[in-house]
């Protein structure tokens, strides 16, 4: 798709497959705009056709100009705060950082600091970009890797509406004890919290759903670690943590759910992160790098 920013506008060429369609289908179907935010843009003028304002319920050509208003200056909604952080792809409209262990994705209480948002805040303002930090999803706070961000409201909906539809791959590694029977496999067991502890999950008939596909990737039998691959069909809290202890593998230094204190934290990193770019339909790929020092990942990964 032909499409770029033109100050606070979003402008592209209406491409063929888009033909005949208005404004509303566009929104709605192609998008997927939820209905409040479908209501401020009518009610802002918000989009032009050609640079002139159209009913939304008229019919479009292909190669129209399509103009949307979203890009805004907005506060960050959390104090920047310098820390070094690893920006994996960044654009107009999203940006993928490489998250560190001991870090939190984003402020749990006010005015907390020392997360990852403070951290794209500040890049942000060094960037000269004035908009609100909203992660899309996130991690916990020793586990490494990928995390997405949009840089506007529209593209976090949207982004959000793409994670639900499972049309954003998360791609994780682990190292976890012994080695899974069958190498590769799903697991489905509903996860609900913990009522003997404050943080803790498990697996429970009265969860929610969940759903953790896996694939032993190496074995390493001398030390009685396998590297295991995780995609996620759903994101609930400590989902590939419960779910490999609760078939007799927990993570590698996952003191909470069983795992040896092999490593100073648990051995779990967001890998890769896949997605069909909303606006500019590229195909993007962000592989995050090990950062650990000492280092967890690194001496197994080379064997492969």
């Amino acid at each position: 798709m032909k499409a770029k920013r033109n100050g606070n506008l979003f402008e592209f060429e209406l491409p063929n497959k888009l033909n005949g369609m208005t404004i509303e289908t566009i929104l709605k179907e192609h998008w997927s705009t939820p209905k409040k935010m479908l209501h401020q843009f009518r009610m802002d003028k918000a989009v032009q056709i050609n640079g002139e304002n159209l009913s939304w319920n008229k019919p479009l050509k292909a190669h129209d100009l399509f103009s949307i208003a979203i890009f805004k200056e907005e506060d960050f909604g959390v104090v920047p705060e310098y820390h070094p952080v690893e920006i994996l792809y960044e654009d107009e409209h999203l940006l993928v950082a490489n998250k560190p262990a001991g870090m939190d994705t984003h402020p749990n209480v006010e005015g907390q600091t020392n997360t990852l948002a403070n951290a794209i805040a500040f890049h942000y303002q060094q960037n000269g970009e004035a908009c609100r930090v909203r992660h899309v999803h996130r991690l916990d706070h020793d586990t490494t890797g990928a995390v997405l961000f949009a840089k506007h409201a529209w593209g976090h909906a949207i982004l959000d509406h793409l994670l639900n539809k499972r049309e954003i791959k998360r791609t994780y590694w682990a190292l976890v004890h012994g080695t899974p029977h069958p190498l590769s496999g799903v697991i489905t067991q509903p996860i609900g919290r913990d009522r003997h502890h404050p943080t803790r999950r498990r697996v429970s008939k009265t969860g929610q759903a969940a759903k953790t596909n896996y694939a032993v990737k190496q074995q390493f039998h001398k030390q009685q670690l396998s590297l295991v691959e995780c995609t996620l069909d759903t994101g609930r809290t400590h989902q590939i943590r419960v779910h490999m202890s609760s078939i007799g593998h927990p993570i590698a230094g996952d003191t909470l759910y069983g795992g040896k204190t092999i490593f100073q934290r648990q051995a779990l990193h967001a890998r890769k992160l896949n997605l069909i770019h909303p606006f500019t339909e590229n195909a993007i790929e962000c592989i995050a790098p090990f950062h650990d020092e000492p280092a967890i990942f690194e001496d197994y990964v080379k064997r492969l």
